[in-house]
């Protein structure tokens, strides 16, 4: 634990009350709250608008009596009690009734106090991120899990409840920033003696995004990609610092354009760290992020000494994923590339960078991709795997997102958290089932010949889809084959055998009437329908309502 100073108490209720918000919301009905299962974070900012140009300096308490353990507002401060500069971040999300927020833990001069907060390793700069747009409430801190799990550094996470001057105000996420640091971005610290020799090629970190937020600096390449410099800080990297990463990030631009970009003595393999690219892709694709590869996009470069590659990663802002989009004719669609979004969207000034369409296309990136998503889909990425982390979040949130959706109730989505739940996991099954058909032909893009034009087995769409009573599933065979239907929960655990036998060639139809194998009636939700032969096996996707 760590404090900063003999710090005033703030003067806390015991019972907190909502004030009313002038949004498009409507008057909400006011949030008792006393206690949580969370974490508490109370902040007294003397009673100063926060605002998103400058921080202000203000108290911090944070109250955690650990994991089991209830916590009280009316509890002593035990994991921070002192002093922080807080400000509003983000862009578009400015615009939201539900803030968020950007703070640097100081002691009592002001300086920066490198502190541990909820567990998370020591460092001075922190976000609190309030879910809005995003009714799951999950969909950051499943993706950065998820990039942690496979072995990409991402921000470690804690729920907590925040309180602002007396105000309750919702469920919040405790992010790191990206930033260098040895529990963060790993990459060797850049000095003003850093300007010749190896001390001058690392490291680096570089930013793809709007501009907003802190003070920009900027580069614009020869193939129209923007690069903003995020450490060094735009204030304080070097002219021959700034000359070093545009030139190399020059060369590998001019390697990307050339006649042979999968060259290993002059492609992209000498300037880039192919395996943390690969990964970097999956994650982006599995989750389907709106902003993937040209919003929030960082890239970092280490110094020669330590490889001197460039890096994708760490992922960050994933709260339009996993279903989730800007328009509506974007939400829910799950059989799209995300690294083919400027041929969706042309008219979007922020697009794809050019070296990652054609790094799509490559041969070699392509089968490391395949590999790797096979690897992962036995562990990570297996479907029970997915559904059990989504599980403990949902879990994690329950008492405190009650609380949280009547301080924050969003009119532009009416439906339930319970089918915003069950949306989520539908979806992200459909996702994974179309990427594990997409990826063992490789096909990241339009390839002439991908497409096999006498398939030995096809699964066509059940009609109805979705049903209530019964639905009907047609198949063909090419040749005569055993084949064996089965119907599977979103867990892989078999519901029910449809079929089980030799079947001749032709066209043939099976019909489930959404009962067990006990005959018992199915629970309402998304299932897979699987059809083995021997030659192929194909799956799909069908959702019984009750």
């Amino acid at each position: 634990m760590y404090f900063a100073g003999n710090s005033q108490r703030i003067l806390r209720a015991v019972q907190v009350f909502v004030l009313v918000l002038a949004t498009r919301s409507p008057a909400v009905t006011p949030v008792e709250f006393t206690s949580s299962n969370l974490p508490i974070v109370v902040i007294d900012t003397y009673g100063q608008e926060i605002p998103d140009t400058v921080r202000i300096a203000a108290h911090m308490g944070i109250i955690d009596n650990g994991p089991g353990s209830r916590n009280h507002l009316t509890d002593p401060f035990n994991g921070y009690d002192g002093r922080i500069a807080i400000e509003l971040r983000g862009s578009s999300s400015l615009w939201y009734p539900k803030k968020q927020y950007r703070f640097e833990t100081q002691d009592s001069f002001g300086d920066n106090l490198n502190v541990p907060l909820l567990g998370l390793p020591p460092e001075n700069d922190w976000v609190f991120y309030g879910p809005y747009v995003d009714q799951s409430l999950i969909r950051n801190v499943l993706a950065y899990q998820l990039s942690r799990a496979i072995g990409r550094y991402a921000s470690r996470t804690r729920y907590c409840e925040l309180v602002i001057n007396g105000d309750y105000r919702g469920l919040y996420v405790l992010l790191e920033t990206v930033k260098r640091d040895a529990h963060r971005v790993d990459i060797a610290a850049l000095g003003e003696a850093d300007t010749t020799g190896t001390a001058l090629t690392g490291g680096y970190i570089l930013k793809i995004d709007r501009f907003a937020g802190e003070s920009l600096g900027y580069w614009e390449s020869d193939h129209q990609v923007i690069y903003q410099y995020h450490y060094p800080k735009p204030d304080r990297i070097l002219p021959a610092q700034t000359a070093y990463i545009q030139s190399f990030m020059e060369q590998f631009e001019t390697a990307m354009s050339g006649s042979n970009p999968g060259d290993s003595a002059t492609g992209y393999p000498v300037y880039i760290d192919v395996d943390s690219f690969v990964d970097h892709f999956l994650l982006n694709e599995l989750a389907k992020n709106v902003d993937a590869y040209r919003l929030s996009a960082f890239l970092y470069k280490k110094r020669d000494d330590h490889g001197g590659k460039l890096y994708a990663g760490p992922i960050w802002d994933f709260n339009l994923s996993f279903g989730k989009a800007w328009f509506p004719d974007d939400e829910w669609v799950y059989d799209q590339w995300q690294v083919n979004y400027n041929d969706t969207h042309p008219a979007d000034p922020y697009q794809v960078p050019f070296w990652w369409i054609v790094l799509s296309q490559e041969p070699d990136f392509r089968q490391r991709v395949e590999a790797r998503w096979q690897e992962l889909r036995t562990s990570t990425f297996r479907l029970d795997s997915l559904l059990d982390r989504i599980d403990v979040l949902v879990a994690e949130t329950a008492e405190a997102r009650v609380r949280n959706f009547q301080r924050w109730p969003n009119p532009d989505y009416p439906h339930t958290y319970e089918e915003e739940i069950l949306q989520l996991k539908g979806w992200l099954a459909h996702r994974v089932l179309w990427i594990d058909g997409h990826l063992q032909r490789l096909s990241l893009g339009p390839v002439p010949g991908d497409k096999d034009p006498n398939p030995p087995l096809t699964l066509g769409p059940n009609v109805p889809n979705p049903f209530n009573l019964c639905t009907t599933i047609p198949y063909g065979l090419a040749i005569r084959s055993p084949v064996r239907i089965t119907v599977l929960n979103l867990r892989g655990e078999t519901i029910r055998t449809l079929l089980n036998g030799i079947q001749p060639p032709g066209v043939h139809v099976v019909r489930w009437d959404g009962k067990t194998r006990q005959g018992i009636p199915a629970a309402s939700g998304d299932y897979i329908i699987r059809i083995e032969s021997r030659e192929a096996a194909v799956r799909r996707i069908m959702t019984l309502l009750k």
